[in-house]
């Protein structure tokens, strides 16, 4: 099964945010190196299906941004 490279995002997202908390609750010391550990190995492996993703857009640099019309 291939997950979407948005789950790899969200799902760092939530570990790493956890580590901040976790931290600041004062949970013990490895489980919150464990959860840095694995949030690490996550980061890395979210970067790589990032960078290695088949997305193809139609957009080119002359669209802009989209949120502002371009005066003419």
């Amino acid at each position: 099964m291939k997950l979407p490279v948005m789950f790899y995002v969200w799902f760092t997202t939530f570990l790493l945010l956890t580590v901040v908390v976790f931290s600041s609750m004062g949970f013990p010391y490895p489980l919150v190196f464990f959860i840095t550990v694995i949030g690490q190995f996550f980061l890395l492996l979210m970067v790589y299906r990032i960078l290695t993703d088949d997305y193809t857009t139609s957009k080119t640099f002359e669209d802009f941004y989209e949120d502002r019309p371009i005066e003419r």
